[in-house]
């Protein structure tokens, strides 16, 4: 399949995705909050990882949260390489929800969540893996339902985040345990006083 053919087969799934003037407030309303907010449960997992659990756990969520923003950063210089404009930069379909008009290959949104998620499956945290990719998904979703994304934007977004993951492994191998040991080591300085009192673990 060439180019132009994907493309025509990436608007034809966003138009069949798309809200429209016709679409229930609620359902409009309903996607903006999933679209802007769910996004927050990222922070909370991870935070929950390093506060609560143990060595496992803590390199783990230090793991992710290095894969997410290497993945970003590998967004950016996509967007540099390759300016894809978004279906409202071209006049495609309804957009309710603000935003710049800047490249929309790969979503940032999503490949933050695939991230996470590729990161807690690959570590057995299925339960917590599962759960993030539903919100993904979810977040996918509403993002090309309010006319932002185009939904290739986030099947691209799990390609960046799996090849990232797949380049920083072998890193992570040589010296994850050495920089997750430094970041424990940052933790207890830093909230000493509240491990003291027992609210925090070590």
């Amino acid at each position: 399949m060439s180019l132009t053919e994907l493309e025509a087969l990436n608007r034809a799934l966003f138009l069949a995705i798309d809200a429209t003037s016709a679409t229930p407030v609620w359902l409009i309303g309903t996607a903006r909050i999933v679209a802007n907010d769910l996004i927050w449960s990222i922070p909370l997992v991870l935070a929950g990882l390093w506060l609560t659990g143990d060595a496992r756990r803590r390199e783990t969520a230090l793991r992710a949260c290095v894969v997410a923003l290497v993945a970003l950063g590998v967004n950016q210089l996509i967007g540099l390489a390759w300016q894809h404009p978004r279906p409202f930069a071209i006049g495609l379909g309804q957009t309710f929800l603000a935003h710049a008009p800047d490249s929309s290959f790969p979503s940032d949104h999503g490949t933050v969540f695939s991230a996470i998620f590729i990161t807690l499956f690959a570590r057995g945290m299925s339960r917590l893996g599962a759960l993030t990719l539903v919100c993904g998904i979810a977040v996918a979703w509403a993002r090309v339902f309010l006319g932002v994304h185009f939904p290739f934007d986030m099947i691209g977004a799990f390609g960046v985040a799996a090849a990232t993951y797949a380049v920083i492994t072998p890193l992570w191998n040589y010296a994850g345990s050495q920089l997750t040991s430094l970041a424990v080591a940052a933790h207890r300085r830093l909230f000493a006083a509240p491990i003291r009192h027992g609210w925090l673990r070590p």
